[in-house]
């Protein structure tokens, strides 16, 4: 038998007859985004059966750590890069993946099957996963390349902050969403004077109800945080190094350290450039596939259709990122699953957790379990008519389950008992 020099040439025995089996030759999986994601989609990857190369490439120098704690512990100096990791090392290495580390793509060229990176070489793929997260919208002032001005995403955006942090000293952090609020609470345990500075009417506006966000606005003054809603910083001044920062109402505020945190924007200039479809993410399937078929993507970088709330939408959260790598990897191998899974999030703030579970936009009216307006605990139930969308748990674990669980199963709630304390959660859960 001839076959392509390719192809590989095994003999086998078949009900005690020789032949020769002809078999493709050895497939290469190339994830670009060493991520929650990428780390997911080439664990699975393997576990689901692929025989072929793995190889995850990383555009930082570290290994794939977790984003969450950035914002908190690390930030804080409670823990270091090394106890974060996505993965242990050793799990990455004996499932056979070929981890390639501060190394970026900058075309992928589709019809070749080809990616060019950074340094002049290019990598050939069989099979391509984007697993490219999302990167700090930026904001252009007089002062924002002044020394003591950063973002917040990366393990390097931390280390630069850090020697900034001191007792006594005056943090501003501009934008009022989750990584705003959790930077200025742990600025605040460290001894910093800390000012948050929202252009918006309330911190949080965008993902919560008013009763949330003025829960949050009572939570950090209570714990020293000065909060200016409202407010449009138009310019940071100083010398070489950050010294204040001006707003529209000619309002100044002291500042050794400015951390910008006004949101992020998913990575899809390679998509994009590639001829891929992107439209505020790129867009994939219910089983992860882009326009391209033996392209898949992953991630905070992606915007897909949600079954449960009947639209497309892009996540930017831990949860999203691994079950959808789950659903891309199960797609390369072959096994195609739908992805249907109900978003959740989580924010740790002081001695408070907030968990979220679905989503909120287009809510026209909220139950209330708990007090909001003493104490630390109470959850929000999202309805839209008499549809169950979303539910914020704060400091009520118990709640949040119940919320994933009525809102998966589409039970009809009472109203009434929902708000009544003195009904217990299974038998709101029962009915």
């Amino acid at each position: 038998m001839n076959a392509h020099p390719e192809y590989r040439q095994r003999r086998v025995s078949l009900t005690g007859s020789w032949r020769y089996h002809v078999s493709m030759p050895e497939q290469k999986c190339v994830i670009v985004g060493a991520s929650h994601a990428g780390t997911q989609l080439s664990l699975s990857l393997r576990q689901g059966g692929w025989q072929g190369r793995i190889v995850l490439l990383g555009d930082e120098p570290v290994k794939p750590y977790q984003r969450p704690p950035l914002s908190k512990a690390i930030l804080s100096g409670e823990k270091s890069a090394e106890q974060i990791p996505i993965r242990p090392a050793s799990v990455i290495e004996n499932a056979g993946i070929e981890l390639t580390l501060g190394q970026r793509v900058e075309r992928i060229d589709r019809e070749r099957k080809l990616l060019h990176l950074d340094d002049g070489e290019t990598l050939g793929y069989d099979k391509l996963a984007l697993t490219l997260g999302a990167y700090p919208s930026t904001i252009k002032l007089t002062g924002s390349d002044k020394t003591g001005v950063h973002y917040l995403r990366k393990l390097a955006d931390v280390e630069q902050i850090r020697p900034f942090i001191g007792r006594g000293k005056n943090a501003v952090i501009v934008g009022g969403g989750y990584i705003g609020l959790e930077a200025a609470a742990i600025l605040r345990q460290t001894g910093m004077f800390v000012t948050i500075l929202e252009a918006l009417p309330r911190v949080m506006q965008r993902v919560t109800a008013p009763v949330v966000s003025d829960f949050y606005e009572r939570l950090h003054r209570e714990e020293g945080v000065e909060i200016i809603t409202g407010a449009l910083v138009t310019s940071i001044e100083g010398e070489n190094h950050v010294e204040r920062v001006h707003c529209a109402d000619g309002s100044e505020h002291d500042a050794d350290l400015v951390i910008i945190a006004v949101g992020v924007l998913p990575h899809t200039r390679l998509a994009e450039e590639a001829g891929l479809d992107v439209e505020d993410g790129i867009l994939v399937d219910e089983f992860a596939h882009t326009s391209d078929p033996d392209i898949v993507a992953a991630g905070d970088c992606t915007r897909h259709y949600n079954p449960i709330y009947r639209r497309r939408v892009r996540l930017e959260s831990v949860q999203n990122a691994m079950d959808q790598a789950k659903t891309a990897a199960s797609a390369l191998n072959g096994d195609p699953q739908p992805y249907h899974a109900l978003p959740w999030f989580w924010s740790d703030q002081y001695d408070v957790k907030l968990q979220i579970a679905g989503l909120s936009q287009g809510y026209d009216n909220i139950v209330q379990r708990g007090d909001p307006e003493t104490g630390r605990s109470f959850s929000v139930f999202y309805f839209q008519g008499d549809r169950l969308l979303a539910v914020d748990a704060i400091n009520r674990p118990g709640e949040f389950m119940m919320g994933k669980k009525l809102i998966l199963n589409g039970t009809d709630i009472d109203k009434i008992a929902l708000a009544d304390e003195s009904t217990p959660v299974k038998d709101l859960l029962g009915a």
